[in-house]
């Protein structure tokens, strides 16, 4: 019975490791895979329970004195073994227990199947670099060599910093390359649409187009604007394009920062080491924009092998957010002469919250302002035209213009103005 006895102890052993694993995965782990892994701990507790319960009667049957051969003596102990996908478990147990150890490795089987296809289809997607395709490539082939040959001269500076700080997928050279085909693309465009309407009128009426006959070098004097208008847009649009994207990143990244400071505080109340704090966040799905600043600097202490200090110093560099910069300034100063890293993210998150209470404390103001407005444009301004209205049609200034139509028009009216109060609420609404 000794190598029972032993046997049991390495099957207990392997299921302490297996609660271990469980009780550390809970501190990353959502409600919903909370919940599956309490009940996996659980159950193998119960496991454990089981099996301990056979030890006794296991020690009471070992012989300590080689004794001679005698009737077989019957046991109600029983040996089993359970094979699961990843787990292979054997032990010596009460044959009353059989059936209930079995049903809890079952059990706890089942729940790490669920854990592992939860963990499956909601594990998070990275893309991988990849050769420039289609329109790249093709911009590539004709202009890439004219963009390197300009970013070697000194041209475009600003654009790569907000491509670095937008998080663009695109070598700053592919950048260049298409930002010339495209507008190389929108030229001939112009040209064709020029050549078109010098010698074709569009009218409102069908057929809607219809042949020019007035002076034709007049004509294609205004013409010659839309080859200049269309390439010159298109050139701005997308030159403008990573700076619009890195002001919207840095508002998103805003938006999570005070509460990701008050986490960070939480966190470093334990005296766990820095680095840590920022795999937590880097890790957390509720920071899904401010997180990639964070693997930045993992990335700069993993992959480049560089410290905590010049990482945040590195990083802030490149990061959309001015605060998110500050922040990591902020904390590498700190760490650098020693002080407490739980205070500087207590106050620093303090400040946040109370920009973030004046941000929707401006955004009241400014509701209430333009509530005042909209009662007095679109409430009583309408009324005072629909009786302006009336009063024409009643004295006959309007001519042949029913009242029908005056009508259509002031409702028409009305509900432009509808539409840009609307729209000019959402673009003042903050994001959060």
């Amino acid at each position: 019975m000794i190598d029972e006895l032993k046997q049991n102890i390495e099957t207990e052993i392997e299921i302490l490791r297996e609660i271990s694993n469980s009780l550390r995965r809970l501190d990353y782990a959502n409600q919903s895979e909370r919940k599956l892994l309490l009940t996996s701990i659980e159950s193998l507790k119960n496991s454990m329970k089981l099996i301990n319960n056979s030890i006794p009667k296991i020690v009471d049957e070992v012989d300590s004195v080689q004794k001679l051969p005698q009737k077989e003596r019957t046991t109600s102990l029983e040996k089993i073994e359970f094979r699961g996908n990843n787990t292979e478990l054997q032990a010596t147990i009460n044959a009353k227990d059989r059936e209930k150890l079995l049903k809890e490795l079952s059990i706890n089987e089942l729940l790490v199947k669920k854990l592992r296809k939860k963990k499956t289809e909601s594990a998070e997607s990275f893309d991988e670099m990849k050769a420039p395709r289609g329109y790249l490539k093709i911009s590539n082939r004709f202009f890439l060599e004219t963009a390197q040959n300009l970013i070697r001269k000194g041209y475009f500076k600003d654009l790569s910093n907000d491509i670095r700080k937008a998080n663009i997928d695109i070598l700053f050279s592919t950048y260049v390359a298409m930002l010339l085909f495209t507008t190389l693309i929108f030229l001939f465009i112009g040209l064709i649409v020029g050549v078109f309407f010098t010698f074709i009128n569009l009218d409102v009426i069908f057929p809607f187009f219809s042949l020019y006959s007035g002076p034709i070098i007049s004509r294609i004097g205004e013409m010659l604007l839309i080859p200049i208008i269309l390439p010159a847009l298109a050139f701005l649009m997308i030159y403008r394009y990573p700076t619009s994207e890195r002001d919207s990143l840095a508002r998103k990244i805003e938006i999570e920062l005070p509460f990701a400071v008050i986490h960070m505080s939480a966190i470093s109340g334990s005296g766990i080491e820095p680095t840590q704090i920022f795999k937590i966040i880097g890790l957390n799905k509720e920071y899904p924009y401010l997180k990639k600043e964070i693997r930045k600097v993992l990335n700069q202490i993993n992959v480049y092998g560089y410290d905590l200090v010049t990482a945040l110093n590195n990083v802030s560099k490149t990061t959309p957010s001015s605060k998110l910069a500050e922040l990591f300034g902020g904390l590498s100063t700190t760490i650098t002469s020693g002080s407490n890293l739980q205070t500087f993210f207590e106050k620093r998150s303090e400040t946040l919250m109370v920009n973030y209470r004046l941000e929707r404390e401006k955004y009241t103001k400014v509701a209430e302002t333009f509530m005042d407005i909209y009662i007095s444009i679109v409430i009583a301004a309408p009324m005072i035209l629909m009786i302006l209205l009336v009063m024409i049609v009643v004295l006959g200034v309007a001519g042949n213009i029913s009242i029908l139509t005056l009508s259509t028009i002031s409702i028409s009216v009305i509900a432009l103005l509808n539409l840009v109060f609307l729209a000019v609420l959402h673009l003042k609404q903050p994001n959060y």
